[in-house]
């Protein structure tokens, strides 16, 4: 059985193509959202319906393609699957699903032959240019099939130095949205992340980035340091506690195996996996690790995609990047639910998340030429931990933030990227009825229109007939709103659509002030402002 959230993803994808959409989308979904569940219950429905179809489903990982193989095995274990990697060493081909590796199979369109629908995971790899491995495949591909469709899924849809992987050019035009991270933690499906600001800090001063990212010889010369690595060892020890399986980010191989012999050094049993280590010998070293042997693993590039292994419960970043699904993929490790813990402690030695802001509100990459904005994290006084700016009370020791300096109502033009969010002036706000042309569910939609009457109005979307906790949300959001707004609603379920709601709400008091930021196409509204003594 798929859970809720699984089978709504396949209904709003089965949504976008019946809604006539042209083109390519991608699902994204967090780690741990289970995205190979999807995909096999995915292609055992296509196959069924129609048993004509022929799925190509990519990845570039032979851990991917085995974890991929293996849940299609799961929901339908007599599955017309082949599989062709070389380095699984299988090479089938003529089943109605094959499962390949991207490196295996980019010249071989004409051996695959008529292909329908082709599945990539992990699509943010795939080139904004017409150029590299999946670009030419998908190419050579369409010209056997005009009429093959491509849907990608990522966790991360943006590409370092292009931004969304939707933006032109690219081979993606929608990106369809049905779950967040919030919501996989609040029914359990993940675990939390807690980040510290640690005392020690790797200085990357004149290191210089070669298409958006760091020059890694450079990086590693700056970070790897001995005296440097020994302080970082020393306070992950005394940070760490009894937590039993640490996991360690590195700038290189050099930086990696560097760090591991200073764990050594200080009494954590530790090793060094990084792209150089033979296959047999990483294998028996996760082995180990997974068993409790060692304690912690150093890596440098190996470890992000396709490892697992839900009781990591310390995650140190000592890796600087300026690539959004890089720490992504890095904090991703953690958030799978733990045997004996409800969190993992992620300790930043290298500015990452006041970089790319926490992992519910990452900021894509700029597109080349663009400037570095700041992200919306603060350090609690009390305890050191890292949480988002908006937040008034500290998640990890309940310490209270004092508020924050009210500023002027006005626009705030200063912040280009949104990242604090634009406060707008309201002159009314209008509440209607509002049916999704994804999912086909009706909602509610409320526009604030603006004192200037050549400013943009902001509409805000609230699904509150959705199940789950999408929906619980909204509709702690329309009640709170209707307190402030003093509107007189019912709150029976069977009167949300009501025509009386929506009159009562559109004769209500709106705010005199919304502070809003972009996400995608649509507009996120982070707070509501009432006069509440007028």
């Amino acid at each position: 059985m798929l859970r809720d959230y699984q089978q709504r993803t396949i209904d709003q994808l089965y949504y976008w193509f019946e809604a006539g959409n042209a083109g390519n989308p991608c699902l994204v979904l967090p780690t741990g959202a289970g995205k190979s569940h999807i995909v096999a219950a995915l292609c055992k429905d296509a196959v069924q319906t129609w048993p004509e179809t022929r799925i190509l489903m990519l990845t570039h990982v032979k851990e991917l393609i085995e974890q991929n193989a293996e849940k299609m095995r799961h929901h339908w274990p007599d599955a017309p699957l082949g599989i062709y990697s070389a380095s699984v060493g299988r090479k089938d081909l003529g089943e109605p699903i094959t499962f390949a590796g991207i490196q295996s199979v980019r010249k071989k369109a004409q051996q695959i032959g008529h292909i329908d629908l082709v599945l990539i995971d992990e699509c943010h790899l795939v080139n904004h240019k017409d150029e590299g491995g999946y670009r030419g495949l998908l190419a050579d591909l369409k010209a056997i099939n005009p009429a093959l469709r491509v849907v990608g899924l990522t966790a991360t849809p943006y590409r370092l130095g292009h931004g969304y992987i939707t933006d032109k050019p690219a081979i993606f035009d929608a990106l369809i949205d049905p779950v967040r991270i919030e919501e996989l933690i609040f029914k359990g499906y993940l675990a939390t992340l807690r980040s510290k600001v640690t005392q020690t800090n790797l200085d990357i001063t004149g290191v210089k980035k070669r298409g958006g990212e760091y020059i890694e010889a450079e990086l590693q010369a700056a970070v790897n340091k001995a005296d440097k690595n020994a302080k970082v060892v020393s306070e992950v020890i005394a940070l760490a506690g009894e937590r039993k399986a640490w996991l360690f980010f590195c700038a290189g191989v050099a930086h990696s195996e560097a760090i591991a012999t200073e764990l050594n050094a200080q009494g954590i049993t530790a090793a060094s996996i990084t792209g150089e280590t033979p296959k047999a010998e990483r294998e028996r070293l996760i082995e180990e690790f997974k068993a409790g042997k060692i304690r912690a693993l150093t890596n440098a590039n190996v470890l992000t995609t396709g490892f697992d292994y839900p009781d990591i419960d310390l995650i140190a970043m000592l890796r600087p990047t300026m690539s959004a699904s890089l720490y992504m993929q890095m904090a991703g490790r953690g958030l799978r639910p733990k045997s004996h813990i409800d969190h993992c402690l992620v300790l930043d030695f290298a500015g990452v998340v006041a970089t790319h802001g926490p992992i519910t509100a990452v900021q894509p990459p700029k597109k080349a030429g663009e400037g570095n904005g700041e992200a919306p994290v603060k350090v609690c006084d009390s305890c050191g931990e890292l949480v988002h700016l908006a937040a008034r009370q500290c998640p990890a020791c309940g310490a209270e933030f004092p508020e924050p300096e009210r500023k002027p109502l006005k626009l705030c033009a200063d912040d280009i990227m949104g990242l604090e969010g634009i406060e707008m002036p309201v002159r009314a706000w209008w509440w209607k009825k509002h049916t999704s042309r994804v999912s086909g569910k009706e909602m509610l939609a409320v526009t604030y229109y603006p004192d200037g009457l050549s400013d943009q109005a902001v509409t805000e979307y609230l699904p509150i007939l959705h199940e789950g906790y999408a929906g619980h949300k909204a509709l702690m959001q329309l009640l709170t709103m209707a307190r402030h707004a003093n509107a007189d609603i019912d709150t029976s379920k069977d009167a949300w659509f009501a025509s009386s709601l929506v009159l009562s709400l559109n004769e209500s008091k709106a705010p005199e002030m919304v502070k809003y930021k972009r996400d995608g196409k649509f507009f996120r509204v982070m707070e509501r402002r009432w006069n509440e003594t007028s």
